[in-house]
């Protein structure tokens, strides 16, 4: 797809957590399966009839995650932001606890509601409370006739910062004129689930703090036992390295060029050493792939609720303790020298030793590997680019600790392999790709050493081809798939797998005005997330905007 070719023919139509039942959208899901469901069938809706193509309205945008699990009690709620974004502008409120739950809760759910109507690119947004980035997300392209959707997303990590007032920034940058007349009109709240008397179970395991950092300088509390930096990096804002996946060497003939080939790699350097290495997520928003009409109602894998990349700096406590800033810096590995499209705002969580003044410790083991990166371009009728990158990092150190000496060893491996194919002019263009992502993190204290090992694979498989009389098609698939395996004492404990699959084929006809595109297509997504605390499976289609099928059962 050529991305000053293909995608100009739009015209303006385009553009896992360690715990098992954790966040997503909450358009239309379904409630998680315990064991106990594990023997049921699944259950087969048929809603609609397709019509011949698509027409001027279609199904509201959803996704198969499943509803962020709720408990009972008490609950509060409060509205963080109701705005309309019409411009890049940024929307600036307050925010205040809320009252009748207390300052300790069981969880803390965010939801966004937005509708949007007419004709609009797909736009990124993020939501600030406090200067931590708490939601970052991008929105649906609208039909003419209008569109609502809703996502959801389990903040309780951000615990710390809801329990005081704050400044709120919230921004989906848009530009509306005569041709782009989609108004983004949007309602964010917090409900807040009030903590037990036995205290919420939830709020054990949030962090004490939730930091960011001052003039790219970090300092921690003193007694700070384990130390987690997330980064919501995304390559967007229209240019290449929204579609980084597809950029080749500079020798090679094709509209998006980095003269290292594809590979991205998100790194976090402590005081200009490297702490943390991870690949980025390579997102489709819902104008991807020169064909919005594969994403009007199924967006791709974490469209609507971008996650973001952790790293555990626990070994560099001893470091980060000592009472002074330090320099904390992320960079994109890949990006040509110059060139924008890449956000990476940094929030720092931070655990505390509550009977300690100073958690005192070392970085004991350093060991980088080579970053391996190779591309090789093969010309022809048919031009092909074959790459193949990787990079390791291994590091540990130990804290003392109120209750002994605790050691953190992080191990991180990551790979990438990709083919890209395209010919002349880029009437077809082709890319199957797989990036994995693997990381071991292993605490050996006071009694059994626990390990947390995670397998992250993400996968892309697709080809756009502009054929006879301007009809452009797009084929594809993306994978987003996590196993975790939690183990204590070398015995495991825990363990899940997710499997988000998404898969599309849409057709349309380019270069004419919008309701003589005469387009067609069929998506659907599996998603499917089980393992030692039950399981969950749903499988939504839609034909034409139609959702035709909507599949649920373990």
């Amino acid at each position: 797809m050529r991305r000053r070719n293909i995608m100009s023919m739009l015209a303006g139509a385009t553009l896992v957590a360690s715990a098992l039942l954790g966040t997503g959208p909450a358009s239309a899901a379904q409630p998680p399966r315990t064991p106990a469901d594990r023997s049921t069938e699944a259950v087969a809706t048929r809603l609609a009839d397709p019509p011949a193509e698509f027409g001027t309205d279609w199904h509201d945008p959803l996704t198969g995650a499943p509803p962020v699990t709720k408990p009972a009690g008490t609950s509060c709620e409060v509205t963080v932001t109701e705005a309309q974004f019409r411009d890049f502008t940024p929307y600036k409120g307050t925010y205040a606890p809320p009252r009748g739950c207390g300052d300790r809760w069981s969880k803390v759910v965010l939801r966004l509601d937005g509708k949007v109507k007419g004709r609009q690119y797909d736009r990124l947004g993020y939501l600030h409370i406090g200067g931590v980035e708490v939601f970052r997300t991008s929105t649906p392209q609208p039909s003419p006739d209008g569109i609502e959707w809703s996502v959801e997303k389990d903040v309780t990590r951000y615990s710390d910062t809801f329990r005081e007032g704050h400044d709120v920034e919230m921004l989906i940058g848009n530009v509306v004129d005569d041709t782009y007349t989609g108004i983004i009109d949007v309602k964010v709240t917090l409900t807040f689930y009030a903590a037990g008397k036995r205290g919420a179970a939830g709020t054990t395991a949030a962090p004490d703090r939730v930091l960011t950092l001052q003039d790219g300088t970090l300092a921690t509390p003193r007694n700070s036992e384990r130390i987690v930096a997330e980064v919501y990096a995304t390559g967007s804002g229209g240019g290449c390295e929204e579609y980084w996946y597809l950029t080749v060497p500079d020798a090679a003939p094709y509209s998006c060029k980095a003269a290292d080939g594809p590979y991205r790699e998100v790194q976090v350097e402590v005081d200009g050493r490297l702490a943390g290495i991870a690949m980025p997520f390579p997102t489709v928003w819902t104008g991807g792939w020169s064909n919005p009409f594969l994403w009007y109602v199924i967006p791709g894998p974490r469209a609507f609720d971008i996650k973001p990349v952790e790293y555990d700096l626990t070994p560099f406590a001893g470091l980060l303790n000592d009472g002074r800033p330090h320099r904390i810096d992320v960079s994109v590995v890949g990006v040509p020298e110059g060139q924008s499209g890449w956000s990476t705002p940094v929030n720092v969580l931070v655990w505390q030793d509550a009977k300690s003044t100073h958690v005192t410790g070392k970085l004991t083991t350093h060991t980088a590997g080579d970053l391996e990166n190779s591309s090789t371009y093969t010309p022809g009728s048919e031009h092909r680019l074959d790459t193949g990158a990787g990079h390791r990092l291994t590091v540990s150190g130990y804290v003392d600790t109120s209750h002994g000496r605790v050691r953190t060893i992080v191990d991180r491996k990551l790979a990438d392999t990709s083919v890209h194919r395209w010919t002349d002019g880029e009437s077809t263009d082709a890319l199957k790709a797989t990036w994995t992502d693997d990381e071991t993190v292993t605490v050996d204290g006071p009694g059994p050493a626990k390990a947390i090992r995670t397998h992250r694979t993400y996968t892309m498989d697709g080809t756009t081809t502009l054929g006879a009389g301007d009809r452009l098609r797009t084929v594809l698939s993306l994978g987003d798939r996590a196993a975790v395996v939690e183990t204590r004492g070398g015995r495991r404990t825990a363990w899940s797998r997710l499997d988000d699959s998404y898969t599309g084929d849409a057709t349309y006809t380019a270069n004419v005005p919008r309701d003589q595109r005469h387009a067609v297509g069929t998506t659907s997504e599996r998603y499917r997330l089980y393992g030692s605390r039950g399981c969950y499976d749903r499988n939504p289609v839609t034909v034409q905007g139609t959702l035709t099928e909507d599949r649920s059962g373990c």
